[in-house]
């Protein structure tokens, strides 16, 4: 479709609707938790986990676990509490076998992760790293062994993650593998032992591998960064590895890698048109069932028979709903289900495969009906020096795609990517009546290694323009009003919004910058003890404060906040890990200096990003309110 075409499609979809615009929900509607999500089967099939919002104490409801009985694929009983957490919600969780359950928690953003087991009869609370300032994980849940978990965490050095197997009953522990300093990823067998490793000097990556856990590692392939070669799992008799890869080809591709010949790599799946994105495997039948990938929406590529049966049995009861597996029991006769689509969370549902019964768990959010929600559509674009670009445009609901109040979303990473599904925020935003345009600029991922390069050296530079050569096609394409065009990002997105205002001033007419970085100096020195491996590799992706001084000054906002005119709001959490609160600070600091307000939301519970209800709900608020001032939707 060429861009005239899919913008006269655009307005030619929604002309004579305008009078039927959709009613405006109210925001908590589209950002509060749901009232029961994050559905998990326990082991034996037998209970059913879920999450839901719980004050505890006078305080605000956050996210706890619950546990409930299943006959077959029916819930029965009242639903048992497992979990008492009141600072913040907790954010993942998974079973055990089926009596124990694993979660984890930070402390007010910090990212300081502990892994904590309830034991499922009792409710009793065990913190299995119990240590300040550590960030723990799990490594692998040992599912054949009933006691012990494999977790990794920096509590002897800041910097690396040791492995050690962890009693989930006791905590006691021991240490399987230590880190010598250089190991920034650790693959176990189908036994649970730790027997590869990929290390980095920064700028170059080994992956490392032994035949049993007393063996010394040995290196087996030795690359450049920007070469890929990521141990996914091992084959079923544990003696060769499954790998994504990219050596000797623009995209990553599943393949099998011999430790008695690495280089002889077997290609088992290469999608070509796009990065690999991951791969399922059954543990009970030991085959693999299925490899990932992403266009403009997600593809699978099945190896099994009986996977893809499944997926075309359940793809035929939920016409109109992309889905996903999320879980299943140890026998894989019971699955968790969820279906979306680009307008709606979805629900969730209980598939038993003994009974071929599909059962509906929850819708998470009914709040918002789907019929009301904007529609998501695949663009493409080409930047100023001949590059296609990717993304996502969603138009409010019944209004036509013509001089409409837009808003540009650039995503953080900035090696991540937008895909295609629901997005409260973007849904909001077209609620509101601004149109949303998300571009996957260059250095996102999983469109091959030569775009992702494209990006290195390029922040504030090709990258941004990439961004302003968005809006300019909006702005061509007579969808955006170019007045009214703002921009809003987190992360890496917020320094694209500084950057936006800062070296394209007249382009945007309001901007919200959200735990943005602004002085790539600053940035660089203040990252986490466990970044600093990495950090060779970050002054070449990004820029080297030495070598690379007047290329990152030129392109660090903040030294350069006497360009800036566009009014600014910016959010930041107190105690981000990632991105300092001193990014926000110095932004601020000097524009005040200079007498030109900005609006400033620090909230000192939180880190990379707002988690906490009563947080999200100010923070948009403040932003709904601030856009419409500007941009008058």
């Amino acid at each position: 479709m060429t861009r005239s075409l899919l913008a006269a499609t655009l307005i030619g979809a929604a002309s004579g609707a305008a009078a039927q615009s959709p009613k405006q929900y109210p925001l908590k509607d589209f950002f509060r938790n749901p009232d029961r999500g994050y559905f998990r089967l326990a082991e034996d099939g037998k209970t059913l986990g879920f999450m839901q919002p719980v004050s505890i104490d006078g305080q605000p409801a956050r996210m706890n676990i619950f546990v409930q009985k299943l006959d077959g694929s029916a819930p029965v009983g009242e639903p048992r509490k497992l979990t008492n957490e009141s600072a913040r919600d907790i954010s993942n969780y998974f079973w055990k076998g089926s009596d124990t359950i694993l979660y984890a928690k930070d402390f007010g953003g910090d990212e300081n992760f502990h892994v904590l087991a309830v034991n499922v009869a009792d409710g009793k609370v065990t913190d299995l790293t119990p240590y300040e300032h550590v960030r723990a994980g799990i490594e692998d849940d040992l599912e054949d062994d009933p006691d012990h978990i494999l977790v990794s965490h920096n509590q002897r050095d800041p910097q690396v993650f040791d492995v050690y197997r962890v009693n989930v009953r006791t905590g006691a522990s021991e240490r399987v593998a230590e880190n010598p300093g250089n190991v920034i990823g650790w693959q176990t067998d189908h036994a649970g032992k730790v027997r590869a490793a990929v290390t980095s000097d920064g700028l170059n990556t080994t992956l490392l591998y032994r035949d049993k856990e007393s063996d010394p590692f040995k290196p087996l392939i030795t690359t450049d960064y920007r070469t890929s070669v990521n141990p996914a799992l091992f084959t079923f008799d544990d003696k060769r590895l499954y790998a994504l890869s990219n050596r000797g080809r623009d995209t990553l591709a599943l393949v099998e890698i011999d430790p008695a010949r690495p280089d002889d790599e077997k290609l088992l799946f290469d999608p070509q048109q796009a990065d690999l994105g991951g791969i399922g495997y059954s543990r009970k039948r030991k085959v693999l069932t299925a490899a990932v990938y992403q266009t403009d929406k997600t593809h699978r590529k099945y190896f099994d028979d009986q996977t893809e049966a499944l997926h075309a049995k359940l793809a035929a009861r939920l016409p109109g709903y992309e889905f996903t597996i999320q879980g299943e029991t140890r026998d894989e006769d019971k699955f968790i289900v969820a279906a979306y689509n680009d307008r709606t969370p979805g629900s969730r549902y209980l598939y038993d495969a003994r009974t071929d019964t599909l059962a509906k768990l929850a819708d998470i959010n009914p709040a918002l009906p789907e019929g009301d929600m904007a529609e998501m559509r695949p663009i493409t674009f080409q930047s100023r020096d001949g590059l296609a670009i990717h993304g996502y445009l969603t138009v409010p609901k019944g209004r036509a795609a013509k001089d409409l109040a837009c808003i540009v979303n650039p995503h953080g990473g900035p090696w991540a990517r937008d895909s295609w599904g629901y997005n409260p925020e973007v849904q909001f935003l077209a609620n509101r009546g601004y149109c949303v345009l998300q571009i996957n600029f260059r250095g996102s991922t999983g469109y091959g290694r030569k775009f992702w390069e494209a990006g290195f050296g390029q922040w504030g530079l090709s990258m941004q323009d990439d961004i302003t050569d968005g809006v300019q096609w909006l702005i061509k394409e007579g969808i955006a009003d170019p007045k009214r065009i703002g921009i809003y990002g987190g992360s890496y997105g917020g320094y694209a919004t500084l950057a936006g205002i800062t070296f394209t001033p007249d382009l945007y007419a309001a901007a919200v910058d959200y735990v943005g970085v602004s002085n790539l100096f600053t940035f660089m020195n203040t990252i986490p003890p466990y970044w600093k491996p990495l950090l060779a590799k970050m002054h070449d992706m990004v820029g080297d404060p030495e070598k690379d001084k007047e290329r990152l000054a030129a392109t660090s906002p903040a030294l350069h906040v006497d360009r800036i005119k566009t009014p600014l709001f910016i959010a930041q959490g107190a105690k981000d890990p990632r991105v300092n609160k001193a990014e926000s600070d110095q932004v601020v600091e000097a524009l005040r200096k200079r007498g030109v307000e900005v609006e400033y939301m620090v909230k000192d519970n939180e880190g990379h990003g707002f988690h906490n209800d009563e947080n999200k709900f100010e923070f948009y608020a403040a932003m709904e309110k601030f856009f419409n001032q500007h941009l008058k939707p």
